[in-house]
Protein backbone atom coordinates (compact mmCIF):
# COMPACT_ATOMS: atom_id res chain seq x y z
CA UNK A 1 0.00 0.00 0.00
CA UNK A 2 1.61 3.17 -1.24
CA UNK A 3 0.67 6.82 -1.51
CA UNK A 4 0.98 8.36 -4.96
CA UNK A 5 0.81 12.11 -5.51
CA UNK A 6 -0.56 13.93 -8.53
CA UNK A 7 0.41 17.55 -9.21
CA UNK A 8 -0.91 19.65 -12.08
CA UNK A 9 -0.71 23.24 -13.25
CA UNK A 10 -2.69 24.63 -16.16
CA UNK A 11 -0.10 26.65 -18.05
CA UNK A 12 3.61 26.58 -18.82
CA UNK A 13 3.99 29.86 -16.91
CA UNK A 14 2.88 28.19 -13.67
CA UNK A 15 5.27 26.12 -11.58
CA UNK A 16 4.91 22.67 -10.00
CA UNK A 17 7.54 22.59 -7.19
CA UNK A 18 5.25 23.95 -4.43
CA UNK A 19 2.65 21.24 -5.10
CA UNK A 20 5.26 18.50 -5.40
CA UNK A 21 6.87 19.57 -2.13
CA UNK A 22 3.51 19.68 -0.32
CA UNK A 23 2.58 16.23 -1.64
CA UNK A 24 5.92 14.79 -0.58
CA UNK A 25 5.61 16.31 2.91
CA UNK A 26 2.08 14.89 3.17
CA UNK A 27 3.42 11.38 2.60
CA UNK A 28 3.51 10.74 -1.16
CA UNK A 29 5.99 7.98 -1.99
CA UNK A 30 6.01 9.04 -5.65
CA UNK A 31 4.64 12.17 -7.36
CA UNK A 32 3.57 12.36 -11.01
CA UNK A 33 3.15 15.86 -12.40
CA UNK A 34 2.18 17.63 -15.60
CA UNK A 35 1.41 21.00 -17.13
CA UNK A 36 -1.96 20.70 -18.84
CA UNK A 37 -5.30 22.41 -18.48
CA UNK A 38 -7.70 20.71 -16.06
CA UNK A 39 -10.51 21.41 -18.49
CA UNK A 40 -8.76 19.19 -21.05
CA UNK A 41 -10.31 15.76 -21.53
CA UNK A 42 -8.91 13.26 -19.08
CA UNK A 43 -7.16 11.31 -21.86
CA UNK A 44 -5.06 14.43 -22.59
CA UNK A 45 -3.79 14.39 -19.01
CA UNK A 46 -1.29 11.59 -19.64
CA UNK A 47 0.32 11.54 -16.19
CA UNK A 48 -3.08 11.36 -14.51
CA UNK A 49 -4.14 8.48 -16.78
CA UNK A 50 -0.89 6.64 -16.06
CA UNK A 51 -1.35 7.10 -12.34
CA UNK A 52 -5.02 6.06 -12.36
CA UNK A 53 -4.14 2.91 -14.33
CA UNK A 54 -1.29 2.12 -11.93
CA UNK A 55 -3.15 2.47 -8.61
CA UNK A 56 -4.04 -0.78 -6.85
CA UNK A 57 -6.33 -1.79 -3.98
CA UNK A 58 -5.14 -0.24 -0.73
CA UNK A 59 -3.16 2.54 -2.43
CA UNK A 60 -3.84 6.24 -1.83
CA UNK A 61 -4.05 8.98 -4.44
CA UNK A 62 -2.94 12.27 -2.90
CA UNK A 63 -3.65 15.62 -4.57
CA UNK A 64 -2.96 19.14 -3.37
CA UNK A 65 -6.55 20.28 -3.99
CA UNK A 66 -9.49 18.68 -5.78
CA UNK A 67 -9.34 21.21 -8.60
CA UNK A 68 -5.92 19.78 -9.53
CA UNK A 69 -7.64 16.43 -10.18
CA UNK A 70 -10.74 17.50 -12.11
CA UNK A 71 -12.60 20.64 -13.15
CA UNK A 72 -16.11 19.29 -13.62
CA UNK A 73 -18.36 17.58 -11.12
CA UNK A 74 -18.95 14.68 -13.49
CA UNK A 75 -15.24 14.06 -14.08
CA UNK A 76 -14.41 14.29 -10.38
CA UNK A 77 -17.24 12.00 -9.35
CA UNK A 78 -16.30 9.51 -12.11
CA UNK A 79 -12.72 9.44 -10.79
CA UNK A 80 -13.89 9.11 -7.17
CA UNK A 81 -16.33 6.30 -8.09
CA UNK A 82 -13.62 4.47 -10.02
CA UNK A 83 -11.18 4.79 -7.12
CA UNK A 84 -13.79 3.61 -4.60
CA UNK A 85 -14.70 0.61 -6.78
CA UNK A 86 -11.01 -0.32 -6.81
CA UNK A 87 -10.68 0.37 -3.06
CA UNK A 88 -8.21 3.20 -3.63
CA UNK A 89 -8.32 6.07 -1.17
CA UNK A 90 -8.33 9.73 -2.30
CA UNK A 91 -6.85 12.40 -0.04
CA UNK A 92 -6.07 16.08 -0.38
CA UNK A 93 -3.28 18.04 1.26
CA UNK A 94 -5.35 21.19 1.72
CA UNK A 95 -8.65 20.54 3.45
CA UNK A 96 -7.75 17.06 4.60
CA UNK A 97 -10.38 15.34 2.44
CA UNK A 98 -10.28 11.58 2.76
CA UNK A 99 -12.69 9.39 0.78
CA UNK A 100 -12.13 6.43 3.07
CA UNK A 101 -14.66 8.07 5.42
CA UNK A 102 -18.38 8.77 4.88
CA UNK A 103 -17.94 12.45 5.72
CA UNK A 104 -14.99 12.67 3.31
CA UNK A 105 -17.08 11.21 0.46
CA UNK A 106 -19.95 13.60 1.22
CA UNK A 107 -17.56 16.54 1.38
CA UNK A 108 -16.03 15.62 -2.00
CA UNK A 109 -19.49 15.65 -3.57
CA UNK A 110 -20.35 19.05 -2.07
CA UNK A 111 -17.01 20.58 -3.06
CA UNK A 112 -17.35 19.28 -6.59
CA UNK A 113 -20.76 20.92 -6.94
CA UNK A 114 -19.48 24.26 -5.63
CA UNK A 115 -16.33 24.11 -7.78
CA UNK A 116 -18.39 23.56 -10.91
CA UNK A 117 -20.80 26.32 -9.87
CA UNK A 118 -17.86 28.73 -9.45
CA UNK A 119 -16.45 27.74 -12.85
CA UNK A 120 -19.83 28.30 -14.51
CA UNK A 121 -20.22 31.71 -12.83
CA UNK A 122 -16.76 32.73 -14.03
CA UNK A 123 -17.59 31.59 -17.57
CA UNK A 124 -20.88 33.55 -17.50
CA UNK A 125 -19.12 36.70 -16.25
CA UNK A 126 -16.48 36.36 -18.94
CA UNK A 127 -19.12 35.89 -21.67
CA UNK A 128 -21.01 38.94 -20.38
CA UNK A 129 -17.82 41.01 -20.42
CA UNK A 130 -17.10 39.95 -23.99
CA UNK A 131 -20.68 40.81 -25.06
CA UNK A 132 -20.34 44.28 -23.52
CA UNK A 133 -16.92 44.86 -25.11
CA UNK A 134 -18.23 43.77 -28.51
CA UNK A 135 -21.22 46.12 -28.18
CA UNK A 136 -18.79 48.97 -27.46
CA UNK A 137 -16.58 47.96 -30.39
CA UNK A 138 -13.65 47.19 -28.08
CA UNK A 139 -13.51 43.44 -28.64
CA UNK A 140 -12.81 41.97 -32.01
CA UNK A 141 -11.74 38.48 -30.95
CA UNK A 142 -8.41 37.03 -31.86
CA UNK A 143 -6.93 37.62 -35.28
CA UNK A 144 -7.84 34.79 -37.68
CA UNK A 145 -5.00 32.32 -38.13
CA UNK A 146 -6.35 31.15 -41.49
CA UNK A 147 -6.54 33.30 -44.60
CA UNK A 148 -9.92 32.45 -46.19
CA UNK A 149 -8.76 33.63 -49.63
CA UNK A 150 -5.83 31.19 -49.57
CA UNK A 151 -8.07 28.29 -48.56
CA UNK A 152 -10.61 29.13 -51.30
CA UNK A 153 -7.81 29.49 -53.87
CA UNK A 154 -6.34 26.10 -53.00
CA UNK A 155 -9.80 24.53 -53.13
CA UNK A 156 -10.36 26.12 -56.55
CA UNK A 157 -7.04 24.58 -57.66
CA UNK A 158 -8.57 21.18 -56.92
CA UNK A 159 -6.98 20.38 -53.56
CA UNK A 160 -9.02 18.54 -50.97
CA UNK A 161 -9.45 19.54 -47.34
CA UNK A 162 -6.67 17.24 -46.09
CA UNK A 163 -4.16 18.54 -48.64
CA UNK A 164 -5.10 22.16 -47.89
CA UNK A 165 -4.76 21.56 -44.15
CA UNK A 166 -1.34 19.96 -44.57
CA UNK A 167 -0.13 22.70 -46.91
CA UNK A 168 -1.21 25.49 -44.54
CA UNK A 169 -0.36 23.71 -41.28
CA UNK A 170 -3.93 23.91 -39.99
CA UNK A 171 -6.60 21.39 -39.05
CA UNK A 172 -9.05 19.98 -41.57
CA UNK A 173 -11.82 21.35 -39.36
CA UNK A 174 -10.44 24.86 -39.94
CA UNK A 175 -10.54 24.25 -43.69
CA UNK A 176 -14.13 23.01 -43.51
CA UNK A 177 -15.10 26.00 -41.35
CA UNK A 178 -13.68 28.48 -43.89
CA UNK A 179 -15.35 26.70 -46.80
CA UNK A 180 -18.66 26.56 -44.95
CA UNK A 181 -18.51 30.29 -44.16
CA UNK A 182 -17.83 30.95 -47.85
CA UNK A 183 -20.91 28.90 -48.80
CA UNK A 184 -23.07 30.68 -46.22
CA UNK A 185 -21.96 34.13 -47.40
Amino acid sequence: MKTYGYARVSTNEQELPAQVEALTKAGADLVRSEKVSGSSPRQDRKELCTLLDFLREGDTLLVYKLDRLARSTKDLLDIVDDLQDRKVRLRTVDGEIDTSTASGRAFVGMLAVFAEFETNLRRERQAEGIRKAKAQGKYKGRKPSVDPATVKSLKADGLGATAIAEKLGISRQSVYRVLQMAEDA
